[in-house]
C-alpha cells in the first residue's frame, strides 16, 4: 500500500488523486494519522483506497454502534435529509422529542440536553452542577472531583477535568475549581473532599467515569461506585457519569451504570448515541434540571437529522437484542484474549473490560507497545486502538459476529507472534 495515495474519488482538477503530501498542507496536524485512507465499509469490515479489507475493531472509536452503512441508518439518512435536516432549537423538533423519550424511558434520566459530542455534553454536566452549586445549594466556589486517567474531552473545561498532565501541556491557565483523586480509591476521595471542607470550600459534584477508557480500559468497581452514590447521597453532592464511551449498549447494558448497580443525578452519552453522526447528550434527574432559557444552547444540537439517525440507533439496538449479542461478543473476546495470553506470558499482563469494549494490557518491562501492536494487527488486516502506551483497546462494532471475533483472535495471535 502506497501512503501517498488518498481517496480515489477525491480528484482534482486534473483527475489525480489527493495525496498524503497535499492533505498534510491543508489540514492542521493535531492527529497522528496512520498510512492507509479508508473509503468504504459494510457491517464490520472496512476497505481502503486500494482496495484492501480490514477488520474494524475500532469502529471509529467505540462509535459505529450498527457498524458502517447498516441498513437502518442509510434509511434514516436518505428519509430525513430529503425531508428536513435543520432549523435551530428556536422551534420544537418532533424527532428530538421522540429521542428525547427513548433516552429517559431507557434510563434512569427525566430531562435530555442535546449538543453535538462528548466534549460538549460534558461541558454541559459541568455547566449544569455549578449552576445547581450556586443557585439550589448556596456553593459560591464549587469543587468538581474527577479521577485520574480520565478522559472528558478536549474543550478548556474538560481536558481540566481529565485527570491526565499530558492533554493539558501548554494550554494553561486551566478552568479552576477541579480536583483530582484515584480511580477506584473510596479512602482517597473521603480525604480529598475533607480536604477542601477545611479549605472552606465545597464539592459539588463528583465526575466519573462508569469504566475508564482512555486511561486504559480500567472498568469502575462496583463496591467503590455504591458507596460513591452512598456519600453523595449524605451530603448532596451531585454524581456525574461520563457514559460517552461506555453508554449505548456498549459494556452489554444500555447504560454503564447498570453494571455498578447505581444510577447517578446527571450522565452524558455521545459517540454510539449517534452511530458515526455527531450527536451527544447531557441527560439529567429532574431536581437538578435547573438550566433556564438563556442558560445553556447548541446551534446544531438535537436537529432533525442527527435525531432521526440517533433514534433509528436506538431502535435498532432494541429491535434486534443487541445488548445479548454484546454480551456474547464480549465473553467470547475475552475468553480468546486471555487464551492467548495464556499462551504468552511474556508479553501480555491483563485482560479486561466489558461487554464490546475491552483491554489488552501489555508488560511493562518490555520494550513492546501499544502502537506496536495496532501497526502490526493494520498490516495483517484488522484495525485497533491504543488505550494508553501499553494497552490495545477491541471496540467494535456492537453487531460483530461470532466468525468475526474469531478472525481477530487469529489475526491478534499472527500479530504478537510476528512482534
Amino acid at each position: 500500500m502506497s501512503p501517498e495515495t488518498l481517496v480515489p474519488a477525491s480528484l482534482d482538477a486534473a483527475g489525480t488523486p489527493f495525496s498524503t503530501e497535499a492533505f498534510d498542507q491543508f489540514v492542521m496536524t493535531s492527529y497522528g494519522r496512520f498510512p492507509l485512507a479508508l473509503v468504504r465499509g459494510a457491517g464490520s469490515r472496512v476497505w481502503d483506497s486500494e482496495g484492501r479489507e480490514y477488520l474494524d475493531f475500532v469502529a471509529g472509536i467505540a462509535t459505529c454502534t450498527l457498524g458502517h452503512a447498516h441498513p437502518a441508518m442509510v434509511e434514516a439518512v436518505t428519509q430525513q435529509i430529503q425531508t428536513l435536516h435543520h432549523v435551530s432549537n428556536l422551534y420544537y423538533i418532533p424527532a428530538q422529542g421522540e429521542l428525547a423519550q427513548w433516552l429517559v424511558e431507557h434510563s434512569c434520566a427525566d430531562r435530555v440536553f442535546f449538543c453535538n459530542s462528548g466534549a460538549e455534553a460534558n461541558e454541559g454536566a459541568i455547566k449544569l452542577a455549578r449552576k445547581y452549586a450556586h443557585t439550589v445549594l448556596g456553593i459560591q466556589d464549587p469543587v468538581i472531583l474527577t479521577a485520574n486517567a480520565s478522559f472528558h474531552g478536549r474543550t478548556l473545561a474538560t481536558i481540566t477535568a481529565t485527570g491526565q498532565p499530558k492533554y493539558q501541556q501548554n494550554f494553561s491557565p486551566l478552568v479552576p475549581g477541579f480536583h483530582y483523586v484515584p480511580y477506584n480509591d473510596f479512602g482517597a476521595l473521603e480525604a480529598a473532599i475533607a480536604q477542601i471542607d477545611q479549605a472552606e470550600r465545597r464539592v459539588a459534584a463528583i465526575l466519573l467515569e462508569p469504566l475508564q477508557g482512555e486511561g486504559g480500559v480500567r472498568p469502575g468497581d462496583r463496591e467503590y461506585f455504591q458507596r460513591v452514590r452512598q456519600l453523595c447521597d449524605e451530603k448532596g453532592i451531585l454524581l456525574i457519569l461520563d457514559e460517552v464511551q461506555v453508554g449505548m449498549g456498549r459494556t452489554g447494558h444500555y447504560w454503564g451504570y447498570e453494571a455498578l448497580g447505581i444510577e447517578p443525578d446527571i450522565f452524558t452519552s455521545a459517540k454510539g448515541l449517534g452511530g458515526g453522526i455527531p450527536i451527544g447528550a447531557t441527560l439529567c434527574k429532574a431536581f437538578c434540571d435547573v438550566f433556564k432559557p438563556g442558560d445553556h444552547a447548541s446551534t446544531f444540537g438535537g436537529n432533525p437529522f442527527v435525531c432521526a439517525v440517533a433514534l433509528s440507533i436506538c431502535r435498532t439496538l432494541e429491535q434486534d437484542n443487541l445488548l445479548a449479542n454484546v454480551q456474547a461478543r464480549g465473553e467470547q473476546l475475552r475468553a480468546g484474549l486471555r487464551a492467548i495470553a495464556a499462551q504468552r506470558p511474556d508479553q501480555i499482563a491483563e485482560v479486561r473490560g466489558w461487554g464490546l469494549i475491552n483491554g489488552l494490557e501489555l508488560k511493562g518491562d518490555i520494550e513492546l507497545t501499544s502502537l506496536d501492536v495496532v501497526k502490526g494487527a493494520i498490516a495483517e488486516g484488522l484495525l485497533l486502538v491504543p488505550a494508553g502506551p501499553k494497552v490495545v483497546r477491541f471496540v467494535p462494532p456492537l453487531i460483530v459476529t461470532a466468525a468475526e471475533i474469531d478472525q481477530a483472535l487469529e489475526i491478534l495471535e499472527r500479530t504478537l507472534a510476528a512482534l
